[in-house]
C-alpha cells in the first residue's frame, strides 16, 4: 500500500492551518499511525475522511497531536529557582508582569505561575495569556478541575488556599481562574503579542522539526523585554542560545539580553 501519510499532511493543514510536517516525523508518524489504526481504518486518506465528518475524533486526533500531559509545578526545583533566583529581577518596579504560558494543555502551567505570583501580588494584579492550538484541552483547562495525581507537587499551602476538594477530584478556585486569560494559538503559523517579562513553554518544542524550534526560539525572543525570561522544558536546552539574543540565567532559563 502506498504510503498516504504526506497527503494527509497536506489535507490536516488546509482543514486546520497545522502544518505536521514542522513536527518530527518520526514521533507524529507512529502516534497517529497508532491511533488510526485503533479506530480501525486502513489508511491515512480514510481516517481523514472520518475525522472531517466526526468531531469527536477529530478532538481526539487533537489532543493525541498535542500531547497533553501536565501536572502543577511540574519538576518542582525548577519552579523554585524562578522564584527565588528570577522573580526578584522581573519583579523589581513593577506593579504587575506581562506572562505568557504557550502551549498550556489542559492548564496546570498557567495556573501554577498564577498561583507563584500570588505570594508577590494581588490577584487582581495577575495576568496571564494561556495559549494553545487544541481548543478542546482549552476548554478542559477553563473548567479547572483535576485528578489529585496533578497535585502531587503543589505545596500545601497552596494546596489548601486555592484548590476546592470534589470527591476524588480537585477544582481550581474562582480567583485564581480570573488571572488567565486562554486563547488559541499556533505556534507555528500565527502572531506573537509583545513586551513579555515571562514565557513559559515546556516540553512541546520537543517534538518540533529544527528549522521550526530555530524559528520559535527566534520569535519568543523577539515577544520578550530586555531581561525577560524564557522557561522551558526538562528535555529542552537551548545550544547557541546566544543566537537568539539569550543568556543562560540557570538550567532551562534564558535571559532576554538588552
Amino acid at each position: 500500500m502506498v504510503d498516504d501519510y504526506y497527503g494527509f499532511i497536506n489535507q490536516i493543514r488546509r482543514k486546520t492551518g497545522v502544518d505536521l510536517s514542522l513536527y518530527k516525523e518520526g514521533q507524529m508518524k507512529r502516534r497517529l499511525t497508532t491511533l488510526r489504526d485503533k479506530r480501525g481504518f486502513a489508511s491515512f486518506e480514510r481516517y481523514f475522511q472520518a475525522i472531517s465528518r466526526d468531531e469527536d475524533l477529530f478532538f481526539e486526533f487533537l489532543d493525541r497531536m498535542t500531547i497533553n500531559v501536565s501536572e502543577f509545578y511540574r519538576n518542582q526545583k525548577r519552579w523554585e529557582i524562578l522564584e527565588s533566583k528570577l522573580l526578584p529581577d522581573l519583579m523589581r518596579g513593577k506593579k504587575s508582569l506581562k506572562v505568557w504560558s504557550a502551549a498550556c494543555s489542559t492548564g496546570e502551567e498557567p495556573y501554577t505561575i498564577a498561583m507563584v505570583l500570588s505570594r508577590y501580588f494581588p490577584l487582581r494584579d495577575i495576568h496571564i495569556l494561556a495559549t494553545d492550538i487544541d481548543e478542546n484541552v482549552m476548554q478542559r483547562a477553563k473548567t479547572g478541575v483535576y485528578p489529585e495525581r496533578s497535585l502531587k507537587e503543589v505545596p500545601h499551602d497552596i494546596k489548601d488556599k486555592y484548590f476546592k476538594q470534589i470527591g476524588n477530584l480537585y477544582e481550581v478556585t474562582d480567583d485564581i481562574k480570573k488571572t488567565v486569560t486562554f486563547k488559541k494559538h499556533n505556534l507555528l503559523s500565527d502572531r506573537y503579542e509583545s513586551n513579555f517579562d515571562l514565557i513559559i513553554c515546556r516540553n512541546v518544542l520537543i517534538y518540533f522539526t529544527e528549522p521550526a524550534k530555530n524559528e520559535v526560539y527566534k520569535r519568543f525572543s523577539q515577544s520578550l523585554n530586555k531581561d525577560g525570561v524564557l522557561f522551558v522544558g526538562s528535555t529542552e536546552q537551548i545550544f547557541n542560545s546566544h543566537n537568539y539574543q539569550f543568556d543562560i540565567a540557570d538550567t532551562f532559563f534564558y535571559k532576554k539580553k538588552g
